[in-house]
Parts: C-alpha cells; sequence; structure tokens
C-alpha cells in the first residue's frame, strides 16, 4: 500500500494522502457487518453474567429468577419468538397500537397496509377532510440552512 505522510503545518495537524482504491478500502473495513450487534458488554453487564439480572433494569440474564408459571404455560418455540411490530412500536416510541384510545379496551390488529400507493389513497380524502390531527404529520421538507445564518466554527 502506497501512502505518502506530509509533514506537520503550522497548526500541528499532519495529512495522510492514499491510493483512492487504499482509501476505499480502510473505508469499507470500518463499516459494521449487516446485523451485528456493536454494543459490546462485560463484566456484570455481559450477557452470561450471574448478576446482570441484578444490577439491569429489565431484570434479565442468566441469573434471573423466573417464575413457575412462566415457563410452564409457553412452548419453548413461545419463549424464544421475535417481539412483535406492535410491542416494538410501544417499546421504542410508546405508541400503543393494542389499546383503543377512545375507551382504552383492547384493539385487535387484523391487517396491515404497507403498499404506499395504498397507504396515500386512504390517507388523503382524511386529509382533505381535516380529520387527520397535525401531530401525525411529518414537517414540510425545507433546504438546509443558509450559510450565512450557521456560525463560523473558527
Amino acid at each position: 500500500m502506497h501512502y505518502q505522510l506530509k509533514t506537520p503545518y503550522r497548526d500541528g495537524t499532519t495529512h495522510v494522502f492514499f491510493e483512492p482504491h487504499d482509501f476505499l478500502a480502510r473505508l469499507a473495513a470500518l463499516v459494521p457487518r449487516p446485523r451485528v450487534n456493536l454494543t459490546r458488554f462485560h463484566g456484570v453487564f455481559a450477557p452470561n453474567s450471574q448478576w446482570r439480572a441484578r444490577v439491569t433494569p429489565a431484570k434479565r440474564g442468566k441469573g434471573r429468577q423466573r417464575p413457575a408459571t412462566e415457563s410452564e404455560d409457553q412452548t419453548p418455540a413461545e419463549k424464544h419468538a421475535a417481539m412483535t411490530w406492535a410491542k416494538r412500536l410501544k417499546r421504542v416510541f410508546d405508541i400503543d397500537v393494542q389499546t383503543c384510545e377512545a375507551c382504552r379496551g383492547a384493539v385487535k390488529i387484523v391487517a396491515a397496509i404497507e403498499d404506499p400507493v395504498a397507504i396515500r389513497k386512504i390517507l388523503d380524502p382524511l386529509e382533505d377532510q381535516g380529520a387527520m390531527p397535525k401531530a401525525y404529520h411529518r414537517p414540510a421538507v425545507r433546504a438546509p440552512p443558509k450559510q450565512k445564518m450557521v456560525p463560523a466554527l473558527h
């Protein structure tokens, strides 16, 4: 690999020049593999630590005390099932789609529409009638701020 180290500048910085192919190879090495957990825990926070359940708020870990009824009622497939998207919405964004806002009753999800064209056909008439609250709208797309409005960082 050929690179050139330039002498330090007056401010003390040093510049390194790479061949384009070498630069891309080094840059690609920094990109993590897909579906890899980037956070590693050690000590009592490690996944196999006996004390993890005692020190984490969720009380998950190898040393967790499980009630006897929990393991008896669930099949092995149910124990290892992935979290549903409704539970993920509740956990991440605090949006509870399984509870009715009006009566606080349970809502059963019968279908999920994922086609953007079909979603637009449903939502456009509601927006025209003013039935959709503004809280659920994304802000309008705008250009980045003008350069003179951004303070200099020097």
